[in-house]
């Protein structure tokens, strides 16, 4: 599985495939804090890691696979 960053200013980072540990190795760093947000329904869901001030949102990369 394959992931990619996008921090606040708009800044990617490919190809993480431990975003935790690739994010921080990225940045030259050794603590990262989850970062969460609330949905309207009441639920908080984990979506990134803040790492040296910046402010990773995580997602999944998958192939596009449709039926023909």
């Amino acid at each position: 599985m394959r992931y990619m960053a996008i921090d606040q200013y708009g800044e990617t980072i490919h190809g993480l495939i431990r975003p935790r540990r690739d994010l921080l190795k990225a940045c030259g760093r050794k603590r990262a804090a989850k970062m969460y947000i609330d949905t309207k329904g009441g639920e908080t869901l984990h979506i990134g890691y803040i790492v040296a001030g910046r402010w990773f949102t995580v997602y999944k990369v998958e192939r596009m696979e449709r039926p023909a």
